[in-house]
């Protein structure tokens, strides 16, 4: 894309979420449609998920990813990957081999959202978390996947943090173990308390930077979500600076709403510069929903990424 032609979408994009969906809806939908709709040269790798333009693209998930590859993402996240049949997996592979995009993060083990696991220290959870990893492996095999999310799970209301903190960490070198031959890469999500997530053991950076310190493995990362860490830390671009050789993966939402960029209070124009001039050429997961239904909030999600995007270099 050449930069007049960037400019053009860009102008187009910054009108549409400016007048929000009266442009999307009135009588220039049609105009704004096209140009959003059109290839774009996006800076950074950012991933959707399956069905974010299910309205445009259909139900099918090889459609939906030829979709994103004709808008010019490069990336695919898909949380429930491992719960899909081996044949979706495989026809999804070949796709994203087929088109040079990348594949994201999937969920890789049960996450525990009301009881303690893997913090506890119990033999049997930690065993069945090894044994989903295992199977995990398969899945990214298949899917040419990197990264894995990890979620610890609960807090142990019994044992102190320190404990709880061992017990992880314990838990994720076996893990590696089996990760670490086949060159993937773990990545632990520190989720928000304040607002989905209460009781979680991993809530902050600094923890995450800690425990993977602790596993020193370069298959135990950090997943730094910017919607969970701007509920729970703020301070974003210093404490993702501070982590940084930990960090892995990222994933974006804005806050509140957990919606497309530029729908709530974080700046994330700033953000995704500070990424581009630290060199990051991995993922940037799509963790989110839209403000809008149907075709109208598919264009705005594609003008929100547009207006982000556009940063100076």
């Amino acid at each position: 894309m050449n930069r007049k032609t960037f400019l053009k979408n860009s102008l187009v994009a910054g009108t549409a979420m400016a007048a929000g969906a009266s442009v999307l809806r009135g009588g220039e939908a049609a105009a704004a449609g096209s140009e959003l709709l059109k290839k774009h040269d996006f800076k950074l790798n950012y991933a959707p998920h399956f069905g974010m333009f299910r309205h445009h693209a259909g139900g099918d998930l090889i459609d939906q990813l030829k979709f994103m590859h004709d808008l010019g993402f490069r990336g695919l996240e898909d949380n429930g990957m491992k719960r899909r049949d081996t044949d979706t997996q495989e026809r999804v592979g070949r796709q994203l081999a087929d088109t040079g995009m990348t594949m994201g993060v999937f969920v890789a083990h049960t996450i525990h959202w009301n009881e303690p696991s893997l913090s506890s220290g119990d033999a049997g959870h930690r065993e069945r978390f090894l044994q989903e990893i295992r199977e995990s492996v398969e899945v990214a095999q298949r899917v040419n996947a990197k990264w894995m999310t990890v979620v610890p799970g609960f807090v142990s209301l019994r044992l102190d943090m320190d404990y709880q903190e061992l017990n992880v960490i314990e838990t994720l070198k076996r893990a590696c173990d089996i990760l670490e031959p086949h060159g993937l890469v773990m990545v632990l999500e520190p989720l928000n308390t304040l607002v989905n997530h209460p009781g979680m053991v991993l809530t902050k950076t600094s923890q995450a930077f800690r425990i993977c310190r602790h596993v020193n493995s370069p298959s135990c990362k950090i997943l730094y979500d910017a919607y969970h860490q701007a509920i729970t830390e703020g301070n974003m671009i210093p404490n993702m600076e501070a982590a940084w050789s930990e960090i892995a993966y990222l994933q974006i939402g804005d806050h509140p709403g957990r919606r497309e960029p530029y729908t709530g209070e974080v700046n994330y124009r700033n953000i995704f510069k500070y990424l581009y001039e630290k060199g990051f050429d991995g993922v940037v997961g799509m963790e989110h929903g839209k403000s809008q239904d149907g075709k109208e909030g598919e264009l705005a999600l594609i003008a929100a990424y547009l207006k982000a995007d556009d940063f100076d270099v």
